[in-house]
């Protein structure tokens, strides 16, 4: 009998969390059953994890601590983050790979409410202070938009929309007050919004302005929708109203940095910091392999102009391309591009050596990025940026020098993985476009664009771009852009007259040819000054 007990109470615990996992995942309990036990665990913490969210939540909005409102407002909540967390299934999943990006995403969400709780006290007893007669105008300096300004900068601007309706109806709940959901609902889009174009820390206090602004006008119109525009309560709502922006920019200029550094998230703001030239990195690399760092230069011209092609971040592509080869600094001169005689090193090693010392060079990269503590993205286009590409050339060089034919191939390739991500396929296919096009006698554009087209088609046929989000049409719209680029990078220049560059003399005419026609040469200078321009031109 107990037995059977048992087993009744664990088909309805079962049927319970089949419940919630639907609710959450949008399966069927038939494909829910089917989940390995690695994926049912990984369903089970999410789904504590949400329940959790919503009981912090239900407290944050309590204002009477009764039973049916703390168990109302549990629903309320569970049922807003559930409807969050599916909406995040559905258009952005890889944050729900990643169990940091889900615990600061539910963090966030408890956060603003508590902030919203403190500062919603500090705010009234400063209205008492003032003497106001009406304590809740002083709600409108809460700090809400803050948490939206968090989820723009370090997730995305969809996710922010999302994040903004579901704060704003539980600072309704809270309040019992729906004009209080429109004003943070305003004010929170619009710190989304301002958050978008943060490329400096310094962008952060630009877009506090904007919430200011929102805020004002969501005062003013409020009030004039009330019938109390034209009352006392006009000035200090327009006051707490800015406080209320003034306070979001303090907080997210603040707490934005601790955010990056604990959870290892990157933003925009983070990724242009590294851009500086005067980063560690960036000197080595100027400094011991000079041709590398004007190498990574161009990539990050190609993969820029990319990216803004197919939907990629630009930033993180540029980014990514300047670090992707920082391995080289460890044996520069074994890369052609810092070669500065006509003998390489190569020459004095087995092909097997030499294809070691080139793989290398994704491993000591690593190796670097992980020293200086570069943000995982840029770790991981680094790791993937050959994928698992042949280095063919030492590989056709120890077929042709050995008497051995067994050579085995997956000794001369990189050990992967292939990218994932578009950025990576980015970095890959424009590091090997720019090395190639260094090779072209004579670069005109139909040249520039057969040589991409083939590059990229060799990529693709090797099966590199099998693991990446890529579409054929983005593929195409890349070359695009690559060829536009090159072409740009491999311009033509006219003769300068008076000189020849090709030849050791640098003088076309003899100095006595020269000398007899001075007045000739100083009229033709001063007709086309284009004469006198600098070699470096």
């Amino acid at each position: 009998m107990n037995d059977m007990k048992n087993g009744q109470q664990k088909n309805k615990s079962s049927k319970i969390i089949s419940f919630f996992r639907y609710l959450t995942e949008g399966k069927k309990i038939s494909d829910i059953e089917e989940l390995s036990p690695v994926n049912k665990k990984e369903n089970l913490t999410r789904i504590y994890f949400i329940i959790i969210c919503s009981i912090i939540s239900s407290f944050s909005i309590q204002t009477v601590f009764k039973a049916g409102h703390f168990i109302g407002g549990f629903l309320i909540s569970c049922l807003l983050l559930t409807i969050f967390y599916r909406d995040i299934m559905r258009y952005k999943p890889a944050y729900i790979k990643k169990s940091n990006m889900l615990l600061l995403l539910g963090l966030l969400v408890i956060g603003t409410l508590l902030t919203g709780r403190l500062f919603g006290y500090l705010l009234i007893n400063l209205s008492k202070g003032l003497e106001y007669k009406i304590l809740e105008i002083s709600l409108f300096g809460l700090p809400i938009p803050a948490g939206a300004m968090f989820v723009s900068l370090l997730f995305d601007f969809h996710t922010a929309i999302i994040f903004s309706f579901i704060l704003s109806l539980l600072t309704g709940l809270w309040l019992q007050d729906a004009s209080f959901t429109v004003y943070t609902f305003v004010g929170s889009i619009t710190a989304a919004f301002g958050a978008l174009q943060c490329k400096k820390r310094s962008s952060i206090l630009r877009a506090g302005g904007y919430v200011i602004a929102a805020n004002i006008i969501t005062v003013i119109i409020l009030l004039l929708f009330k019938g109390e525009l034209f009352t006392t309560k006009f000035p200090p709502s327009i006051l707490f109203a800015a406080l209320g922006g003034i306070s979001v920019a303090a907080i997210v200029s603040l707490l934005l940095p601790l955010i990056e550094y604990s959870f290892k998230v990157t933003t925009d703001i983070s990724l242009l910091e590294l851009l500086d030239l005067n980063q560690p990195i960036m000197k080595s690399l100027m400094i011991n392999a000079p041709g590398t760092y004007h190498h990574s230069v161009i990539v990050g011209n190609l993969v820029e102009a990319a990216a803004e092609a197919v939907g990629a971040n630009p930033l993180l592509a540029r980014v990514s391309a300047y670090y992707h080869d920082i391995g080289k600094i460890k044996m520069p001169d074994y890369f052609v591009e810092n070669q500065g005689g006509t003998v390489s090193k190569h020459d004095k090693i087995t092909p097997h050596m030499s294809s070691l010392i080139i793989i290398n060079h994704v491993k000591e990269g690593l190796d670097i990025a992980k020293q200086y503590k570069l943000p995982e993205p840029i770790i991981d286009i680094i790791e993937q940026h050959h994928g698992t590409m042949l280095v063919n050339y030492f590989y056709q060089k120890a077929k042709e020098s050995s008497q051995n034919t067994n050579i085995n191939e997956e000794d001369y390739k990189y050990h992967g993985p292939k990218p994932q991500t578009r950025v990576a396929a980015l970095v890959m296919m424009a590091d090997a476009v720019e090395a190639a096009s260094r090779v072209l006698t004579d670069p005109t554009p139909a040249r520039i664009a057969s040589l991409v087209d083939k590059i990229i088609n060799h990529i693709f046929l090797d099966g590199q771009l099998d693991e990446c989000e890529l579409t054929l049409k983005d593929i195409h719209e890349i070359k695009k852009r690559f060829t536009y680029i090159l072409t740009g990078i491999f311009h033509k220049r006219i003769d300068y007259p008076g000189f020849d560059f090709s030849n050791e003399g640098l003088y076309k005419e003899s100095a006595k040819t020269t000398k007899d026609k001075p007045s000739e040469d100083t009229k033709a200078s001063k007709e086309n000054p284009t004469n006198t321009v600098s070699f470096t031109g």
